[in-house]
This record gives C-alpha cells, structure tokens and sequence, in this order.
C-alpha cells in the first residue's frame, strides 16, 4: 500500500467521525462541509442531493427530534469501517453504526459510502443509510410511523 492510499484511508476515517459527531450535536454547517456540492443523502431510499437539499433534510429531522418528549441525547456509533481507495480521487466504504439516545439504543444500520476529492479534499460524494432496526417505542419508530400515517 503506498502512503497516499493511506493518507485517503485516513482522512476518509475523519471525514465519517466529523460527520458523526457533529450530527449529534446539530452543527449541520459541519456536516454540510462533508459533502461535496453535488452530492448526496439517502436515508432509506429518500434522496436529497445537493447541499441545500441535505441542509432542508437536516432542519426537519432537527424539527423532529425537538418533539421527542424526551431529553434529547444522540451518539451515532459507527464501526467496522472498511474503506476501498480506488484511485487517489475516488473511494468507497460500508461501515455499521448504532445511534444511541438518552433511553439507551434507538436505531441502528449500515452506511454505504463514495467519495471524492473537492478542493484537495475527500468529501462524500453519495451517502446511503440503511435502517436494520429499531427499538420499539423509541425515536425512530415514532418517526417511522409519522412519515407513514400511522
């Protein structure tokens, strides 16, 4: 493995942290700046590309994390990171993560990630997030079954 790859791997490991934390804490400027321009979120089949449309996405889930009626507390959790660098513009990822709430575990899943390189640095390119699971009665569950009428 030559030293660019894993200056990439590395930096690709900071970028999925930054993003993490910084959801957790609301800072979705931050979050934002893991982007590039053009690229997209897709929780769940749902697509948002663009910076604008992320940032509405963002503000809504904000909206709905403000009903829980509960003290808010998020640590998304995010492991086994297994990063391919293809190119020195171009890599992907898949990693699992579990977000945890003030009443313990409340959803987890997997991200499936590519990247590339904007302004000399690695940014997501697209961002797919799969739901695996929820717990019963949690935030995601009532988010859920808003979204769905029930």
């Amino acid at each position: 493995m030559e030293v660019w790859q894993l200056s990439a791997r590395e930096e690709i490991r900071e970028l999925v942290a930054t993003y993490a934390t910084n959801v957790d804490s609301g800072r979705f400027d931050v979050v934002l700046s893991c982007f590039a321009p053009d690229g997209s979120l897709e929780p769940d089949g749902a697509i948002y590309q663009g910076h604008e449309a992320i940032g509405a996405m963002f503000d809504r889930a904000f909206t709905d994390v403000s009903a829980w009626p509960h003290p808010i507390t998020l640590r998304h959790m995010v492991g086994s990171l297994q990063i391919t660098v293809e190119s020195p513009t171009s890599a992907r990822s898949r990693c699992y993560y579990a977000v945890f709430m003030g009443h313990g575990l409340d959803h987890w899943g997997h991200y499936d990630d590519t990247y590339c390189i904007v302004d000399g640095a690695w940014k997501f390119a697209q961002r797919r997030e799969f739901m695996d699971g929820m717990t019963k009665g949690g935030w995601a569950e009532m988010v859920t079954s808003a979204k769905r009428g029930s």
